[in-house]
């Protein structure tokens, strides 16, 4: 079998799906492994060191049509490529609402797979694209805000007097920020979260943070574990007490997001101005519309002394760590798709992982 690896076109992407320390593992699977020529540039790899550790590189186009498997981490392009008929394409994020994909995928006879829908079940947790780079993310803007703020971030008692410590407030308690919330406490930030799934007050107090939370007799997660949207009457409540909270915070840190659909705007214009200038805020949502109000897609703007932080690919700001995990993900997904013996692509499509991620 053959598996092919292509770059992104895509400025702001600069992760793989593939170290070349994880070549040997594809070798073992049964695959020969092809690399578009200067595939992990953005990383400062080399072909080579793919090269020596077994793989072979080739223009983009020779990847495409000799790959049995062609692994990518965005679906966007497809439409671009002559794929091999008959081929299985593994993408990280595939958007399902495009549909100009369904008639590249039938005219090809192709097998597509969007990792970003897999079931949230304790056998996919090794396969799990969002959770490895969602971790990633809430680390990074922890240390991105920290980056930009003006004042240390824990307390310091010296001969000169006392530094407070910086107040961090974070949105959602999902991968990502529980990770935002772990990193802040071990820079020594005072750390409160919120939440609107009511089981998440014990995940956050177990890391030492401060669970601020709207009473309310709603269930507001899914049986997959995600949050889902809110009634207007929760709403109102919700934002009457961010409005308290929000203004007596250093930095803010949105990760709030609804599979599907649009980011819900959580921080309004009415509470960015109220912050103090030199506060920091960022935005993990802008690749689906954002949290934030005022927040730009790919951006750090300020705000009447307030900047806010609008990057949308957090987990590519921790590129090399977030591709090792990516191509860790992907070479637990294939092991599925593989028969040990024969060493070929034997695809269960009853599989409810297999049918959970399938296009």
């Amino acid at each position: 079998m053959i598996i092919g690896f292509v770059a992104e076109n895509d400025e702001f992407e600069t992760r793989s799906m593939l170290l070349p320390e994880h070549v040997s593992a594809l070798n073992k699977l049964g695959f020969k492994v092809l690399i578009s020529n200067d595939y992990a540039k953005t990383l400062s790899l080399k072909d080579d060191l793919f090269i020596n550790s077994g793989a072979e590189a080739k223009s983009k186009n020779d990847v495409i049509k000799a790959s049995d498997v062609v692994v990518k981490i965005s679906g966007k392009d497809l439409e671009k490529f002559d794929f091999k008929e008959g081929s299985v394409i593994i993408t990280a994020f595939f958007d399902k609402n495009n549909e100009d994909y369904l008639k590249i995928k039938n005219n090809k006879k192709l097998e597509i797979f969007g990792l970003n829908y897999l079931p949230r079940i304790t056998r996919a947790q090794a396969m799990d694209v969002l959770s490895s780079q969602s971790n990633l993310a809430g680390y990074k803007a922890v240390i991105d805000t920290a980056y930009e703020f003006s004042k240390a971030l824990p307390m310091m008692m010296t001969a000169a007097g006392t530094i407070t410590p910086a107040k961090y407030f974070i949105v959602g308690a999902g991968v990502a920020g529980l990770q935002a919330i772990a990193t802040a406490k071990r820079l020594g930030a005072v750390v409160s979260a919120t939440d609107v799934r009511a089981a998440s007050k014990e995940q956050v107090e177990s890391l030492g943070a401060k669970f601020v939370f709207v009473e309310s007799e709603e269930n507001l997660e899914t049986e997959g574990g995600y949050a889902k949207e809110a009634t207007e009457e929760y709403k109102k409540k919700q934002e009457e007490l961010m409005k308290q909270t929000v203004k007596n915070q250093d930095v803010v840190i949105t990760t709030a997001l609804i599979p599907g659909k649009k980011a819900p705007l959580i921080i309004t214009e009415e509470m960015v101005l109220s912050m103090r200038p030199g506060s920091i805020i960022s935005d993990l949502a802008t690749s689906q519309g954002g949290n934030v109000a005022f927040s730009e897609r790919d951006k750090v703007i300020e705000k009447n002394g307030v900047k806010i932080i609008g990057y949308s690919n957090y987990a590519s700001r921790t590129a090399y760590s977030a591709s090792g995990l990516l191509a860790k993900n992907i070479i637990n997904f294939l092991s599925l798709l593989i028969d040990k013996e024969s060493k070929s692509l034997k695809i269960d499509f009853e599989d409810e992982i297999i049918k959970g991620v399938r296009i």
